[in-house]
């Protein structure tokens, strides 16, 4: 028995001598190179966890572990098919995900920004997005009480000059009226999208792309699957009035919620669109109150 334990304890100090060299050899850039790929890994599974990539990605793993199979087992039909499949391979990603990396890529271009821009301590600003947002909460309430459908995107970081050519650019400032008159259903351009840039109603009657995931609610219609398209593509706030109930939704990064009313939007707006520090100062307020 103490000669079994001996052993063990051998085996055992001499794991722990190991573990220790590998540990004495980390260097500084070992450490960072495992913290990017960690983020590159956790960017991946979080983009296309709810997107149609997620099943194509399932697939594509199933595929390279029949591959690993067949070599180890030297089965020769399967080998061969997965060794001429996996010369075309790396150019059918490329195609088949096209749509999900093209998205992926705008959204870590514009991420790294979207810090910056919102850094602002001009209270002038701050004010004007408030009012901006006052007279989207307006229009989106008066047009659900009349059963008016729209569909309002308000740009952030990621530009969305392709779908302001496919409208026609009006460039005014937001108010309640200018809205209500594009969506009401005699008016030329009540079927696209408005697209609001930098606080203005910049285009009306733009056309979005249509979400391909086929988990959305098939009773919602193209309205709503083009308010989730858009929020795919870009990381832009997109709004929807139903027409057929007057439900105000909200497409965020291609989630929907939906049943806002305007108290419910405003906070949310404020949220997403305003300066991260002016959130900050109104969270610490309210603590200064409660404390009161």
């Amino acid at each position: 028995m103490q000669g079994v334990l001996t052993f063990f304890k051998g085996i055992l100090n001499e794991y722990l001598d190991q573990m220790i060299e590998a540990i004495k050899g980390i260097r500084i850039i070992d450490v960072l190179d495992i913290l990017i790929l960690a983020f590159v890994l956790y960017f991946l599974y979080a983009f296309i966890r709810d997107r149609r990539a997620g099943k194509l990605a399932v697939g594509f793993v199933v595929i390279i572990v029949l591959y690993f199979i067949s070599s180890a087992l030297n089965m020769y039909a399967l080998k061969l098919i997965f060794d001429n499949f996996y010369q075309v391979g790396i150019l059918a990603i490329f195609i088949v995900f096209q749509p999900e990396l093209r998205a992926a890529l705008e959204k870590v271009g514009g991420t790294p920004i979207s810090g910056l821009k919102n850094i602002t301590s001009d209270t002038g600003k701050l004010a004007a997005l408030g009012a901006q947002i006052e007279s989207v909460c307006d229009s989106a309430t008066a047009l659900s009480r009349d059963r008016v459908g729209a569909l309002l995107v308000i740009e952030r970081t990621t530009k969305l000059g392709e779908y302001i050519k496919s409208g026609v650019v009006v460039d005014a400032a937001i108010s309640p009226y200018i809205i209500r008159n594009i969506f009401f259903d005699k008016a030329p351009l009540h079927d696209g999208a408005v697209i609001i840039r930098e606080g203005r109603v910049y285009a009306a009657g733009c056309f979005l792309p249509l979400s391909t995931n086929y988990d959305i609610d098939k009773d919602l219609g193209t309205r709503h699957r083009a308010a989730i398209g858009m929020s795919e593509a870009s990381d832009a706030v997109v709004i929807v009035v139903s027409e057929e109930n007057g439900v105000i939704s909200m497409a965020v990064n291609g989630s929907l919620k939906r049943n806002y009313n305007y108290t419910t939007l405003k906070q949310e707006l404020n949220v997403l669109l305003a300066p991260q520090h002016q959130n900050e100062h109104h969270r610490g307020k309210v603590k200064k109150e409660k404390k009161k």
